[in-house]
């Protein structure tokens, strides 16, 4: 009877918590190079990320924590989205709603990748506790304000933070945006990957987040 007992309670005891696989945080260029019809691409072609089965099976099994970052000149940074704990797939459909409705932050601003990253770092503080920390900057300019990224790179990496690039280049041109970032954004165990126009991004990113979430980096 006494064994029977303890093993319907073990049977109706909640599972245990699993913990945080990745934080990852995403810092999305709105900058003065970005028009209202490029932010509505980064936008949705986020919640269309999201909605990949792939990327939605790991955001749940691994507990995985996002948070959106808006960034463009100096003092121009804002945490859009909260750090959001995906737990179940209603967390995953709540937040591509939020992704595909949330507002631009800035309008007419430079483009300082350094202080989006120092920014980006700092949000860290009230993250989750995660086994991986990842920022994934994505934009589409070299800089023309803030201080220099490659010491905010070095912050990064001694914080234990992967930095990750997207860079959003030119249709028929060079890669100066992904250039400059693998040289100067990027951390020695992150990567970048190149869209070719606003277009391109969300196929880029899914192909992205699925690199990041299935923790193979460099």
């Amino acid at each position: 009877m006494l064994r029977a007992l303890c093993l319907c309670l073990a049977c109706l005891a909640p599972a245990p918590s699993r913990g945080c696989e990745t934080a990852l945080l995403l810092a999305m260029d709105v900058s003065n190079s970005v028009d209202a019809a490029e932010y509505r691409m980064q936008a949705e072609g986020l919640a269309w990320a999201l909605s990949d089965p792939e990327i939605a099976e790991i955001l749940v099994a691994d507990g995985v924590s996002i948070a959106v970052l808006q960034w463009a000149g100096t003092d121009r940074q804002q945490l859009s989205l909260g750090w959001t704990s995906i737990t179940a797939p209603a967390d995953v459909v709540a937040l591509q709603a939020r992704a595909r409705t949330m507002a631009r932050a800035f309008l007419l601003s430079d483009t300082a990748p350094a202080s989006a990253l120092h920014r980006a770092i700092d949000a860290f503080a009230s993250a989750p506790s995660c086994k991986r920390r990842i920022i994934d900057v994505s934009g589409d300019g070299t800089p023309n304000a803030g201080g220099s990224v490659a010491g905010a790179r070095q912050r990064a990496e001694r914080a234990g933070i992967t930095v990750n690039g997207l860079a959003i280049e030119a249709a028929g041109y060079g890669q100066p945006v992904t250039n400059f970032y693998r040289r100067q954004l990027v951390t020695r165990d992150g990567f970048v990957i190149t869209a070719r126009g606003h277009r391109a991004f969300a196929e880029t990113l899914r192909r992205k987040m699925l690199r990041e979430l299935s923790r193979v980096t460099g």
